[in-house]
């Protein structure tokens, strides 16, 4: 059974959907302050909502992470609202799928200011709260995409994502003079709504290709996030996890109808 997060004032980015709501929704019935940030305020209210609804202390700021001043807010919000910063949660991200071909220099910037960008400011702006109170906890949500497998369209989206891994490790070290963990995780395909549109079928065929036979839930990806924040992992640093189901395993369909 892992320490009890209660009372961890935590900021989850990206939390009004998808798995930043999933991680957001789970931190709280654990007992944490959340502060979703979020650039849609109907979809960021309605998340609170059911926090709240469900028992739970959050609340939300409308910010783009990827600009300094508005993440500084949020940092300097959260602090006045519920006292300081102990988990944050690196969750914002897009991933707008256009080929190279009709890529533009913009769609390029975009992803990255969103994805990767977004996760180096957030993480500077916590660093002197986590330096004045000697601890702290990052979590980064990565993907397989990019790391580990890539797909057509993607390609920004995968360099992100990558890249996501390759800043946390140099920060691992500078955070940790000041007994501050960043790791990050890895989903594979998660059920959120961002897949409704895609039909049934289309969700089969991708459940078919995961050993387990099913997409993960955004429980999942929160769960393991939950343990990166814990005292448990207090030794764990500067690392990943796949969350996947097996996804990347199978060489192939064949390796899937052999089981």
């Amino acid at each position: 059974m892992l320490t009890p997060i209660k009372d961890k004032v935590t900021i989850v980015t990206g939390g009004s959907k998808g798995i930043g709501k999933g991680i957001a929704k789970v931190f709280a019935k654990k007992g944490a302050k959340v502060m979703i940030a979020a650039r849609g305020e109907d979809s960021a209210k309605k998340a609170v909502d059911e926090i709240l609804a469900d028992g739970g202390i959050a609340d939300y700021f409308l910010c783009d992470v990827s600009d300094w001043e508005a993440v500084q807010a949020l940092i300097a919000t959260t602090v006045e609202k519920f006292g300081s910063v102990d988990i944050l949660c690196a969750n914002a991200g897009i991933f707008p799928q256009i080929k190279l071909s009709d890529m533009e220099p913009s769609d390029w910037d975009e992803v990255m200011s969103a994805n990767l960008k977004s996760t180096f400011l957030t993480v500077k702006a916590c660093m002197p709260i986590f330096e004045k109170q000697n601890k702290g906890r990052v979590i980064v949500t990565s993907s397989i995409t990019g790391p580990i497998t890539g797909y057509p369209g993607w390609s920004h989206y995968g360099a992100s994502k990558a890249g996501q891994l390759g800043f946390i490790r140099t920060a691992a070290m500078e955070l940790a003079g000041f007994n501050t963990t960043i790791n990050a995780v890895m989903p594979g395909n998660i059920a959120t709504e961002g897949l409704d549109d895609l039909g049934e079928e289309y969700l089969a065929s991708m459940a078919a290709s995961i050993p387990l036979k099913k997409l993960g839930a955004v429980e999942d990806i929160a769960n393991a996030a939950l343990f990166f924040a814990s005292d448990e992992a207090a030794y764990i640093t500067g690392q990943q996890i796949v969350v996947d189901g097996g996804q990347i395993l199978p060489e192939s369909m064949d390796a899937i109808a052999e089981m």
